[in-house]
């Protein structure tokens, strides 16, 4: 029997009674079939819905392919995107790689850095630099080609490595991946000749990780991607509608976060207990802020490394405003032991935990957190993941993106859209005066 992601919310009961998620069986459900049917707002933004079993061997191999010859030309790839575009593949490879791979001398694998994701001068000049002496590759994901961030990095990127290793070679260590027919990467990608991987047009950026855009990145770190798609594909089809809502953790876990939602939690925190799930946390705020924060409503997120930010904002969860509760990740398997050793002085008073082991202790924390913070007001749900693999990261995966698909409809908004990202980046162009923002140029300066 395959194992699963587990999730419990028996810690939210005394905030929310049983009987009220119950009752939300029925939505969540409506929901879920609206989903499938491609009858609620933003249908037009459903590929990610059957992504995981639709994917081909021939697809992957192909992708493989790709990685491998980035494998064998180069010590370090970039990945070139923002949002969904970086966020996906780095928490998959985060998650799967020694803490200090970049520290790593004898490799077997590219180290992976990004770039795009901001737009800091120091970022970008020390990315140079270290570049200096590395055989380099980029990898370049956008629809559009003009998003600013990441078209301004690989502008600079493509530069230095043309310089670097000359046009014909850099042609080979650049993979586009970008809209099928039209924008000024694809254009870009076809005169140049860059190997090139399509963005479907109906799938949004956070929900692109099971593409190209996170497969890529992620099998240039050594990953198995057929594994994670494997994952995913197995959480696709025990979250379809026709799953009961007592096994359908996407339901449950929608409707919970909503009923918390109309009691007055209106903040939920992610928290994980190994640190490498920092930047898996980095994704799910993207996927459910920009799912859900619309219409002036919407649980905001946030995310919390434990043990680490206990000594920090673990006093504001445990006394500040009760207006949060909190989804726990926890990673029952380890993958190394360490024992903890016997000291004859023991001037720190560990000595009792002799022969434990440092998970014992974590996961100890854990449960005493978890109390702590439910008797002070913040109802808590549990994920399990059996350990850290591609197989359950894809679950994860997508056990997080059908969640959100059910509880933006529940919670009544498109969760398939960004409309309010696009407020920052007029007035950004209005400020630098970009042709065609003439006009918005000069009315942003009168506020000024």
């Amino acid at each position: 029997m395959e194992k699963v992601i587990s999730l419990n919310v028996d810690k939210v009961f005394s905030f929310v009674n049983k009987s009220e998620i119950e009752a939300g069986a029925a939505l969540a459900k409506q929901c879920n079939e609206t989903l499938h049917k491609g009858s609620g707002k933003g249908n037009d933004f459903l590929g990610w819905l059957n992504l995981p079993s639709s994917i081909t061997d021939a697809d992957l191999k192909d992708i493989v392919n790709t990685a491998q010859v980035l494998r064998s030309k180069c010590e370090v790839v970039v990945v070139v995107g923002i949002g969904g575009s970086y966020l996906g593949a780095k928490s998959v490879i985060e998650a799967l790689s020694n803490s200090f791979d970049w520290l790593q001398k004898d490799r077997k694998n590219p180290v992976v850095v990004y770039a795009g994701q901001n737009i800091g001068e120091d970022y970008l000049s020390e990315l140079i630099a270290y570049l200096a002496d590395k055989s380099f590759g980029i990898i370049n994901i956008s629809k559009s080609g003009t998003t600013t961030e990441p078209a301004l990095s690989f502008r600079i990127l493509k530069g230095e490595l043309e310089r670097k290793v000359g046009k014909a070679e850099a042609q080979s260590r650049i993979v586009a991946i970008t809209d099928a027919a039209r924008g000024a990467l694809h254009t870009l990608a076809k005169k140049e000749g860059y190997k090139m991987y399509v963005i479907p047009d109906n799938v949004g950026g956070r929900f692109s990780v099971l593409t190209p855009v996170g497969l890529l990145p992620i099998a240039v770190a050594g990953f198995d991607i057929q594994k994670l798609v494997q994952g995913a594909a197995f959480m696709e089809k025990n979250t379809r509608p026709d799953v009961p809502f007592e096994k359908n953790l996407a339901e449950q876990y929608a409707v919970t976060r909503n009923e918390l939602y109309k009691k007055g939690k209106k903040i939920e925190i992610l928290a994980n207990y190994n640190p490498k799930l920092h930047f898996f946390a980095e994704w799910w705020k993207q996927l459910y802020g920009e799912s859900e924060g619309k219409e002036n409503k919407g649980i905001f997120n946030a995310a919390v490394d434990f043990t680490t930010d206990l000594h920090s904002m673990g006093q504001w969860i445990q006394e500040g405003e009760r207006s949060i509760f909190e989804t726990v990740l926890s990673v029952a398997n380890p993958h190394h032991t360490v024992l903890v050793p016997k000291d004859e002085e023991d001037l720190d008073g560990l000595n009792f935990l002799v022969g434990k082991r440092v998970d014992f202790v974590n996961k100890m924390a854990e449960l005493g957190t978890q109390l702590a913070h439910v008797d002070g007001g913040v109802p808590n749900i549990k994920i399990e993941i059996p350990e850290l693999s591609e197989y359950y990261l894809g679950q994860l995966i997508y056990f997080f993106e059908k969640a959100c698909g059910i509880s933006g409809y529940i919670l009544g908004v498109n969760p398939f859209d960004q409309p309010g990202v696009e407020a920052y980046k007029k007035n950004m162009f209005a400020l630098l005066n970009k042709p065609g923002f003439e006009k918005d140029h000069e009315e942003i300066q009168k506020r000024l």
